[in-house]
């Protein structure tokens, strides 16, 4: 609960804060690596760095906490910060690492803002964080007890058996336990960090979905080669995957974590993605496969072309094997090659969609937005509408786009 003293001088100093908070995650960020760069070895991915998702979502998400404090101050808003949770407990983030973070944190505030940090001003901010910190830490706390993961040593070794290549810029890996113990478990549509030791010594993460079901005796990912785009670079993780990981060769994954799960109902599904956003939406298919489900299934999914399309022939397979389900595709060239298929943007708007239906999203933020303002048109409600995002979430620190 933020104190009302605190929430009059939060309200107060908001627009003062919250317009400062890009250039104060910056120096908070640069300041924080200049002096702890151990951090940056596994903990920080340098891409989303180098990019600024990184910064901008931390920025959004505390302002975003800071707004439903005081939108109701007796209520803490746990549910905003769910998916920062799951990001974390991929990480292996531990409570000790958010006494680092606010003392870096509240030193880039204080050099930003300068004489405006009064005692009031840095007591009420200082109550917000720790509002926000500790719901993150008890949630964190009851990812790891229910996942049976020690934070401190939450990595774990898996033996690649397969590599597929699905498309000339993605590839899937088949995986199983290198101690050859029981997989860990998960539901449908989570995700796992997977750890890679870069050329430079140092250790990156990067998430990605579980693209088959989760109760196989299997697991696998499916990645996308990130390639360098204007000031960009190319994706470091990815890149190194795609360059270095053959058969016989082991990877370095958490255990599987994300909220972003197909729930066990009965009720009409809407799995809409575009590009590598197809992956958490194959596993849903193969679960609802495997658990023989007749629930009515629409899967949308868009992409430059059907050659892009990765998993397009285990989608359709799957989409055969579920008698409730049929698949719409649209691909903006050579879409003659996928018969059946539509050539252009995704447009669902001529789609016969059930208001009733629980939808999920993943793609890119921009088509999320605009596929998700289209079914709030056709009287989708907004609470059964979720989506996933692959890195920083930038929705979440502007969901009002």
């Amino acid at each position: 609960m933020l104190s009302p003293e605190s929430a009059a001088v939060v309200r107060a100093t908001l627009p003062t804060v919250g317009g400062a908070l890009d250039e104060i995650t910056a120096r908070f960020y640069g300041t924080m690596f200049a002096e702890q760069p151990e951090l940056l070895d596994g903990l920080f991915n340098r891409g989303n760095q180098a990019s600024g998702e990184q910064r901008r979502a931390l920025a959004g998400s505390i302002a975003g906490f800071a707004r439903a404090l005081l939108a109701d101050p007796g209520a803490r808003p746990d549910a905003l910060l769910s998916r920062i949770a799951h990001k974390h407990a991929t990480l292996g983030v531990t409570e000790d690492q958010y006494t680092i973070v606010h003392k870096y944190l509240f030193r880039a505030i204080g050099d930003v803002l300068g004489d405006a940090v009064t005692p009031e001003v840095a007591a009420a901010w200082d109550e917000v964080y720790w509002l926000m910190a500790g719901a993150l830490i008890a949630q964190e706390a009851r990812l790891y007890h229910e996942a049976q993961v020690d934070p401190r040593d939450p990595w774990r070794r898996w033996t690649v058996v397969e590599r597929r290549e699905e498309t000339p810029d993605v590839v899937s890996f088949l995986l199983r336990p290198a101690d050859d113990g029981p997989l860990p478990r998960a539901r449908a549509g989570q995700h796992v960090s997977v750890r890679a030791l870069m050329p430079d010594g140092i250790h990156q993460t990067r998430q990605y979905s579980l693209s088959n079901a989760p109760g196989d005796r299997l697991r696998r990912i499916t990645v996308k080669r990130v390639a360098s785009v204007a000031d960009a670079p190319e994706g470091e993780v990815s890149s190194q995957l795609h360059r270095t990981v053959g058969v016989g060769d082991e990877l370095t994954l958490s255990a599987p974590f994300g909220d972003v799960v197909l729930d066990d109902a009965a009720t009409p599904l809407v799995l809409v993605s575009a590009g590598i956003g197809c992956t958490p939406m194959v596993g849903m298919l193969e679960h609802l496969a495997a658990t023989g489900s007749s629930r009515p299934v629409w899967v949308l999914h868009a992409d430059r072309t059907p050659a892009d399309h990765a998993l397009r022939a285990d989608t359709r397979r799957l989409v055969d094997q579920l008698p409730g389900a049929k698949a719409e595709f649209w691909y903006e060239q050579d879409a003659a090659a996928e018969p059946g298929s539509r050539t252009g943007l995704m447009d669902p708007d001529d789609l016969d969609l059930p208001a009733d239906a629980d939808v999920y999203l993943c793609g890119a933020l921009p088509f999320m937005r605009a596929v998700r303002t289209r079914l709030l048109r056709a009287g989708v409600p907004a609470r059964r509408i979720r989506y996933e995002v692959f890195g920083p979430d930038l929705w979440l620190a502007h969901p009002e786009g």
